[in-house]
């Protein structure tokens, strides 16, 4: 019997291009804390080949729904991935389709102007 919800429709998302993530003495960045890990990391990998809910991502990364639904979050958090539809179970459950918000991430290193020259900076 078919269902009359639709499982998985086509998801229509365009990530912006770039996102720089700036380093600097003053303010920590959550992009990183987040990436420092190899969950995080499969996952972000996992949603470039396409969207897809936790359960598909825990499928790809070979993790626990539970770990992949934490990382998600803190995912999200970081404005790394973002919820883009929802899907539909046979039993008719949402479910949250995930996918990056962005294609490439920058890292850079920012020194304020305004800083004393260090012992490295003199000749």
């Amino acid at each position: 019997m078919a269902s009359a919800l639709p499982h998985r429709p086509t998801v229509d998302h365009a990530p912006r291009e770039q996102t720089d993530v700036v380093l600097g003495r003053d303010e920590p960045t959550d992009a990183l804390r987040v990436l420092s890990c190899d969950t995080a990391q499969r996952i972000l990998a996992a949603l470039a080949d396409g969207p897809g809910t936790a359960s598909d991502v825990a499928a790809d990364v070979d993790a626990s729904l539970q770990n992949v639904t934490y990382h998600l979050n803190r995912l999200c958090d970081a404005d790394l991935i973002a919820p883009v539809n929802t899907w539909y179970s046979e039993k008719g459950k949402e479910m949250t389709v995930y996918a990056p918000t962005v294609e490439r991430i920058v890292v850079r290193i920012d020194a304020p102007a305004d800083r004393s020259p260090t012992k490295r900076d003199r000749p």
